[in-house]
């Protein structure tokens, strides 16, 4: 297997942003990939595949070659080659990666895979974590998974289309998808492919969403002509998948702190035909006291720590910080405290989150109805996901509901 001397380039380009300028992987992968408009689809799987795998093993691949942050670009070089030996690349003779020690770095690979915070590359702290919240065999199994690449998995738009529809249009345009047990309105892809190139994809007929995520808006047993309120609606992948549940009908009103998360929302709503959804920036306590009591049915989706799904954003491992942890769980409590008084008696609540850590989860919830506006609600039930019993990203989601 060869390398291309402008695709290395535009990946060592993209590990300087993002382990040096802080950027998100996502951000800069995205940017790289319309670097040069030549490169075929191998070209920009290639680059899109090595940045994120070098993010994912950052630790290990520092460690084998020998390089402390922050990484210069010789460093960088040096990690690089570490990837391509592993990977079983030809060294080609270019001065970055002259006297590449190929047996060298064969050999401490197989040394220090015997640790696991190196073999899974993880922050120390965070193997504690793992290892105190779920246990040493749970946690060691969850890291694996949590470190294999995440699937594509799309969202039919039912408003717009079904999901033999859609599925035939892909195959079309030789997209293999495949039906998930279970999950009405899931394809999974067979192979990665740029889907948001598609014409489907421009005129709604479906979201990227992954099957984990996609069960969060059927927990809250929504119907058409409901009030429903998503309180921390962000981009909106939850809110759409609400509107499509509602058929359109009745009033969702999306919420969030930011302006700019709910400008995104409104664009893809129009991509998707979801014309029911109000938006509402959470600016003011009185944007909350306005609706007490009168939605029924609302979805916390709550801020976390993300650890669930760092298969899909592994470059999460390095900028997380247990403060940050021990802040989002007080954030969390506020939030289901003062979110919950918008439904109404009989009505349902959904608490949830992309972690697997219990203490952001079930715990939250077992305090919740402890306080007095938990002691208005009855559990009913939950789901915790974990990525390596599914194969999809960990989630927790929580229905509770109001006593009449």
């Amino acid at each position: 297997m060869r390398l291309h001397r402008n695709l290395v380039y535009t990946t060592i380009d993209s590990l300087n942003a993002i382990f040096n300028e802080g950027e998100y992987a996502d951000k800069v992968v995205a940017r790289a990939l319309k670097k040069d408009k030549r490169w075929g689809s191998a070209d920009r799987k290639f680059v899109a595949e090595t940045i994120y795998e070098i993010v994912r093993w950052k630790r290990l691949y520092a460690e084998i070659a020998e390089v402390k942050e922050p990484f210069d670009r010789d460093n960088l070089w040096r990690v690089f080659a570490v990837w391509a030996v592993l990977r079983g690349y030809t060294i080609p003779d270019w001065t970055q990666l002259q006297g590449t020690p190929e047996r060298k770095i064969k050999g401490r690979f197989d040394e220090l895979s015997k640790n696991r915070r190196l073999k899974e590359s993880i922050p120390d702290w965070m193997d504690e974590l793992g290892v105190k919240e779920l246990g040493e065999e749970k946690w060691a199994k969850e890291i694996h998974a949590q470190n294999q690449p995440a699937k594509v998995i799309l969202r039919v738009n039912t408003l717009k289309t079904t999901k033999e529809k859609l599925r035939a249009i892909l195959m079309d345009l030789n997209i293999e998808t495949e039906y998930l047990k279970d999950q009405a309105d899931a394809l999974v892809l067979k192979e990665r492919a740029n889907v948001f190139l598609t014409d489907a994809f421009k005129q709604g007929l479906f979201e990227v969403q992954d099957a984990s995520s996609q069960l969060v808006a059927p927990l809250l047993d929504v119907k058409p002509g409901m009030r429903v309120v998503d309180a921390c609606a962000g981009a909106g992948g939850k809110t759409l998948h609400l509107a499509s549940l509602m058929e359109n009908k009745g009033q969702l009103i999306a919420m969030d702190l930011y302006e700019s998360k709910l400008k995104q929302l409104k664009l893809r709503a129009k991509r998707n035909s979801a014309f029911n959804i109000e938006y509402r920036i959470i600016d003011s306590t009185k944007v909350i006291k306005k609706l007490q009591e009168k939605a029924d049915r609302v979805l916390i989706d709550a801020p976390c720590s993300g650890l669930g799904v760092l298969k899909r954003n592994p470059d999460a491992k390095w900028k997380l910080q247990p403060e940050f942890i021990d802040n989002i769980r007080k954030v969390q409590s506020e939030v289901l405290e003062s979110y919950s008084r918008m439904v109404k008696p009989g009505g349902k609540l959904v608490y949830a989150t992309c972690s697997v850590l219990p203490s952001e989860n079930q715990d939250q919830i077992k305090r919740f109805l402890t306080t007095d506006a938990g002691k208005n609600f009855t559990f009913v039930k939950d789901e915790k996901i974990l990525a390596s019993e599914s194969g999809f990203d960990g989630f927790y989601m929580a229905l509770l509901e109001r006593k009449q």
